[in-house]
């Protein structure tokens, strides 16, 4: 055959990420009505990606706390620069939220396929959605001039609007990382009591540790070109819904998230490699686990963890948040951002796999 299976499948794992967005946008008419399907794609997309983290090997480190200031310093000096230079509020926002964003559920996914941490990645998502959770309902009535309020009325809005934002983070983040954490625990404890219940002398190789089984461990990221595909089909449709209206807004925020994702990829990366952390726990070379982390060092493992975390933006909840606190047209800067950052990490891939 001229195509072997292995070959298919190296070429599809390398060029997937470009392929599900030009899949998405040439057939989104016909995509949209699965947009319903979008939450459980990505449920069960980080359930199995969770089941893959043992959360006693979940620890901070510096760069943690690095890369979520140099967020927030991004977020709000980008706001305040571009709101005096231009006098554009629309682009002052659709910027802004190009760096506001927390980090991608997704993000552990492909930092595992790269070699990077998917127990320190996992950390940092949890830490920047709340983050966000918090900061954005605190700070952004004083960035729209149509949401600033009282002190008084600010008091009686932040709790919803903290409660509101984080409904739309929880479900999709907290739900299927303590599925996964209930799913280890009760199989440790199945085991660890047939184990006590076996005649002296058997069961001498120990209690089994919890670990997906190949086929399992892969579908996350399949799991993820599918929602790719659903998403790439909306942003299609925003896109030409908005394309006349808006045309020269769209052109400038276009360029401005490529060189804000650019900024971010690279800014992680250098913090990571600056600040390397361990990834403590017996599963830290485990190809199931981290699939080409054994040959990196330490310090190379940490910049691709934290360039991730910093460049793999949680889009859906970016567009979201400008919708509804914004100036619904900055939606678009999140829009655009959805390209070039998929089409950074087709390229991450591609490099990763023929490295192989």
């Amino acid at each position: 055959m001229f195509f072997s299976f292995n070959k298919m499948r190296k070429f599809f794992d390398s060029n997937a990420l470009w392929l599900s967005m030009l899949i998405g946008a040439l057939l989104y008419p016909w995509l949209l009505p699965l947009k319903p399907l979008l939450p459980w794609l990505i449920f069960f997309m980080l359930f199995f990606t969770f089941c893959k983290v043992n959360p006693l090997d979940l620890r901070l480190h510096k760069w943690h706390w690095v890369v979520l200031a140099a967020q927030m310093i991004l977020s709000f000096g980008s706001y305040a620069g571009v709101s005096y230079l231009t006098n554009d509020p629309i682009l002052a926002q659709g910027i802004m939220i190009c760096f506001i964003m927390p980090t991608a559920t997704a993000a552990p996914i492909i930092a595992g396929k790269m070699g990077g941490s998917i127990q320190n990645l996992t950390t940092f998502t949890l830490l920047s959605n709340f983050a966000t959770a918090i900061i954005v309902p605190a700070t952004f009535p004083l960035i729209n001039d149509q949401l600033q309020m009282t002190n008084y009325q600010f008091a009686e809005q932040f709790w919803p609007a903290f409660v509101l934002i984080l409904s739309r983070v929880a479900p999709l983040l907290l739900v299927p990382f303590f599925s996964a954490w209930l799913l280890r625990l009760g199989f440790n404890a199945y085991y660890r009591r047939k184990y006590a219940s076996l005649p002296c002398g058997e069961g001498k190789g120990g209690v089994p540790e919890f670990v997906l089984s190949k086929k399992l461990a892969l579908l996350p990221f399949y799991l993820w070109v599918a929602s790719i595909i659903v998403l790439s089909a909306t942003v299609t449709q925003t896109v030409i819904t908005n394309y006349q209206s808006q045309m020269t807004n769209m052109l400038i925020l276009l360029a401005c998230s490529f060189f804000a994702c650019l900024l971010q990829f690279g800014l992680g990366k250098w913090i990571g490699y600056k600040l390397p952390a361990p990834s403590k726990g017996k599963d830290y070379q485990d190809v199931l686990i981290n699939p080409a982390a054994a040959p990196k060092t330490m310090a190379g493992v940490s910049s691709i963890t934290a360039g991730q975390a910093f460049g793999q933006k949680n889009t859906s909840l970016g567009v979201w948040i400008a919708q509804m606190y914004l100036d619904p047209l900055s939606s678009l800067g999140a829009a655009a951002y959805i390209i070039w950052q998929n089409l950074f990490n087709s390229v991450q891939l591609f490099v990763v796999a023929h490295k192989k």
